[in-house]
């Protein structure tokens, strides 16, 4: 089984490699979350482990992006004490699992053994845009409602809730992802846009 690590802290991915390859596993690290990204994308593996806080791209984005391209690919979040709730949102919006930093063996192979599992036998979340009316609604608002901005910026998708939305149309929002929803709903006005513009200028997550 083929297992990809993204972390940018060495010894976490030294730590898991260790771990995993002494229960049979191939692993590849990448402390660089883009190049681990685009080498999920390019490649074939069984299960994916990032961290959800990094420089370059953040985990909910890398989320987002192999769940569009690889629906079935389980990914388990990585995360420390500060960043518990993203993770616990981050399967609310198709992560399989998370992980607590520091982790033991145990708890690392359990979650793995779990995500596997799953990835055989959950059916993946449609990777389109089903409810148009209500993501429009989300970006109508956020153009014109302060609070509301706060609430996405801290509370993530917890301030979705009162919308009708998938987990890939809330991570689109929450990520910004402006050509992946204008690709399904036509293009956005200036003001539709406001929030996803802001949102691609801060990496909170």
């Amino acid at each position: 089984m083929k297992v990809l690590v993204i972390d940018d802290e060495q010894i976490v991915l030294d730590s898991v490699k260790k771990i995993l390859t002494q229960e049979n596993f191939e692993v590849d690290c990448f402390l660089s979350s883009r190049d681990g990204l685009e080498h999920a994308l390019q490649n074939d593996y069984d299960l994916v482990l990032t961290d959800i806080r990094m420089p370059e791209i953040g985990g909910m984005r890398i989320l987002r992006d192999i769940k569009r391209s690889k629906p079935a690919l389980p990914v388990i979040i990585i995360t420390g004490y500060a960043t518990v709730k993203s993770a616990v949102q981050a399967m609310q919006l198709g992560a399989t699992n998370y992980i607590e930093k520091p982790f033991t063996p145990d708890v690392l192979i359990n979650a793995v053994t779990v995500g596997l599992k799953a990835g055989k036998s959950v059916i993946p979340e449609e990777q389109s845009i089903i409810n148009k009316d209500e993501v429009l609604k989300v970006l109508e608002r956020a153009a014109h409602d302060s609070d509301f901005v706060s609430a996405l910026y801290y509370d993530g998708a917890d301030a979705l809730k009162e919308y009708t939305l998938t987990g890939p149309e809330k991570l689109a929002i929450l990520t910004g992802d402006i050509a992946w929803i204008e690709e399904h709903v036509g293009e956005l006005t200036d003001t539709q846009k406001r929030w996803l513009q802001q949102r691609l200028s801060a990496e909170i997550w």
